[in-house]
């Protein structure tokens, strides 16, 4: 997170090197440090997987992908002849120990050829199945017997409930330290959201109200005008709590609500990560209906275009109970947060895709002003806007100008496109960058991760245990179901939508 400098010599095994994740996202994001100067002068990118595949092959359907995906555009042919230097392939069987014994022979050779011993990244693109063969193997090979220079990268989702979450990480700390284990949240390498930050801890102006006597609520959308795509398998067995809340929205609930760390060391900012999540009101099973809701969308419009309904998607069960939209309330019993509520929704087929976090205040104490002079008389309001705008808003109420005493809402905006030029990172290229450098703090500690699904298990267990009767109970296009309305609505609040091209109060509810 705090990159100093080039990460030394590494070698960067990546298991199924063959498939979609390597293709749109990792090869590109390396291949970008590569442009920019931040991958190490000796370095070895080592695809590994099933498919039989040369290492032209391999090299080819790399250039593919950075083609498509890249944001730094279609390669230069000298860059990518220098680049593509780094890059070979390697097919083999993940169940088998003998071939990591073979990989580890490999991997000697390349070192001795990069002029010594290099940092080792094993990192496991691959299907969850895989996770614990690969890394059983791995350590019994000998490959990762130096835990200061040999780490392993694992991708959500880290297991489908507590349970299966927990045996997998009592599998990887029996193999590995926990220092030496990177659970990877794609969404922690956002640039905004590592804002969040510097934005809460750097500046002196907000933490002395970023508590309950100044904030009346906090909201968190992660919405998707996107359905499930091609993903129609594996979402109708996870659905939208387990997809997205258990860790992208729990991520971002943690970092608003986490205390001041005393220093930016990796063990410390996650402890107080953990603190958030400890303290998060249990929800009891009866109270699972009047905390969090559910939804799935069925057929509707979308810029113009007709969309079919989740059951109709590829993959999915014509009866599937799965849910495509979850929301919920949380509350954290601690001093800084006793009775404010944290209201977290996301799903797909929504009207649009925007992911962004308000900060609502508290209305100030006494109203001074006579109600003649209220045109539009508002909450002040923060705004961090994460995607597809980035950047920062702050609505205050001030006078208009004229004879008359008028207050109308205005707004302060940050916004990253006006104010740098360039481009900004892509989240794998933050995060891998950071497992070279061996910098842990925006990675998920074993902990955390059993602490996220302690506290959604309750909504999980009574999910599961009841049928919808109201399924499809939203049309695509719209912002999910009536009760996600009713959900906040008793608490007299409103989903609120502003975007940064937007000067205009609006809520969710105007858009239905």
């Amino acid at each position: 997170m705090v990159s100093t400098g080039k990460p030394g010599e590494t070698i960067l095994a990546i298991f199924g090197a063959g498939g979609d994740l390597t293709w749109r996202k990792l090869m590109p994001a390396i291949y970008n440090l590569y442009l920019e100067d931040w991958m190490p002068e000796h370095f070895m990118v080592l695809g590994i997987d099933v498919k039989d595949m040369t290492n032209d092959k391999f090299r080819d359907k790399v250039k593919d992908g950075i083609n498509s995906f890249s944001r730094r555009g279609k390669v230069k042919a000298e860059d990518w002849k220098k680049f593509a230097e780094h890059l070979q392939y390697k097919k083999m069987d993940f169940t088998k120990l003998e071939n990591f014994k073979a990989l580890k022979s490999d991997i000697e050779k390349l070192e001795k050829d990069l002029d010594g011993s290099c940092d080792r990244v094993f990192y496991l693109a691959t299907p969850p199945r895989f996770f614990e063969p690969i890394s059983e193997n791995i350590s019994k090979s000998g490959l990762s017997d130096d835990s200061q220079s040999s780490r392993i990268v694992i991708e959500k989702p880290f297991g489908h409930d507590l349970e299966s979450a927990s045996k997998l990480n009592e599998h990887m700390t029996s193999f590995f330290d926990e220092c030496q284990v990177y659970r990877i949240d794609h969404y922690l390498g956002k640039e905004t959201v590592q804002n969040l930050m510097a934005f809460r801890f750097a500046n002196a102006l907000f933490e002395p109200i970023w508590n309950r006597n100044y904030i009346d609520h906090v909201q968190i959308t992660v919405a998707e005008q996107v359905g499930v795509e091609h993903r129609g398998g594996y979402y109708d067995h996870a659905g939208a709590l387990r997809d997205m809340i258990q860790n992208h929205l729990m991520q971002l609930f943690c970092l608003i609500a986490m205390e001041p760390p005393v220093n930016f060391n990796a063990d410390e900012v996650r402890n107080k990560k953990v603190d958030v999540l400890h303290a998060t009101r249990k929800i009891k099973p009866e109270q699972v209906p009047h905390f969090a809701v559910r939804g799935q969308y069925g057929p509707g419009w979308i810029e113009g275009k007709k969309m079919i309904g989740y059951r109709n998607e590829d993959g999915v069960d014509p009866k599937s109970k799965t849910e495509s939209f979850a929301a919920l309330k949380l509350y954290i019993d601690n001093w800084r947060w006793q009775g404010v509520p944290f209201y977290l929704r996301t799903g797909k087929h929504l009207l649009k895709q925007v992911s962004m976090i308000t900060i609502q205040f508290r209305p100030v104490p006494h109203e001074a002003f006579p109600s003649e002079t209220h045109v539009n008389l508002t909450p002040n309001r923060l705004i961090l806007n994460i995607q597809p705008e980035k950047g920062i808003k702050l609505r205050f109420l001030a006078k208009d100008p004229g004879l008359q005493m008028i207050l109308n809402p205005v707004e302060m905006q940050f916004n990253y496109e006006q104010q740098y030029e360039g481009e900004t990172p892509e989240a794998y290229e933050t995060l891998l960058l950071d497992v070279m450098q061996g910098d842990a703090t925006m990675f998920m500690r074993a902990d955390q991760v059993n602490a996220a699904w302690d506290v959604l298990m309750p909504i999980i267990n009574h999910w599961e245990a009841t049928n919808p009767m109201d399924f499809p109970n939203y049309a695509a296009g719209t912002w999910g179901p009536e009760d996600a309305e009713a959900l906040i609505a008793q608490d007299g609040n409103t989903w609120l939508m502003m975007p940064l091209e937007n000067n205009h109060d609006s809520s969710s509810k105007s858009k239905k």
